[in-house]
């Protein structure tokens, strides 16, 4: 009977004795290390020159087609599977307001999945570049974008996207690597007059 007793006792103890408190597990993310950037000017038979980050892979001009007086440049990251698209357009005594008015509506339209969309006013009179830079927050298709101008004679757009799903918690990192880019490409902007 005792040793029964005993035994009763040993396995009661044990049972409440071997259960391990959860613990909450720290957050944990991603860590991704990119290089220090190295920025280089970059001439691409456009009428404007800009630095460009030495990670990108390469850089291909392009003639857009169906959209008149337009070229542009796509600047590659394939280890980060993101490009920065440049639009190039002729400014005439006409099209400026429609220029502006489309640019602000392409970033007006990832409303729909961002988060937030922060705009930030660029001047540089010192080279004839005034603009707007819009980082949007979220699942959008493109977490950067910027537009530049002289008012004159040159209009820029610049466009950052992943082609990968958007789900901005998995490329937040290469989001903000590529938007310091795609910032630095905006600030270097000179036009060839």
């Amino acid at each position: 009977m005792r040793f029964k007793h005993l035994c009763i006792i040993s396995v009661t103890a044990a049972f409440f004795s071997c259960g391990n408190d959860p613990l909450p597990k720290p957050k944990a993310m991603l860590r991704l290390d990119y290089p220090q950037p190295k920025y280089a000017k970059v001439d691409v038979r456009l009428p404007f020159t800009f630095e460009k980050n030495q990670a990108a892979d390469k850089i291909t001009n392009i003639k857009l087609d169906g959209i008149s007086n337009s070229s542009g440049v796509e600047i590659n990251y394939p280890d980060m599977k993101g490009t920065i698209y440049l639009t190039y357009k002729k400014v005439d005594a006409t099209n400026l307001e429609n220029l502006l008015r489309d640019a602000q509506t392409l970033t007006q339209k990832h409303t729909i999945k961002a988060d937030e969309i922060e705009s930030v006013i660029y001047e540089n009179p010192e080279r004839n570049v005034f603009g707007m830079f819009y980082e949007v927050g979220g699942n959008a298709a493109s977490q950067s974008q910027f537009y530049v101008t002289d008012s004159i004679n040159h209009f820029l757009s610049g466009s950052l996207y992943f082609y990968a799903k958007p789900n901005y918690d998995s490329i937040y990192p290469a989001a903000i690597y590529l938007k310091n880019d795609i910032k630095h490409i905006m600030e270097s902007i000179e036009w060839k007059e």
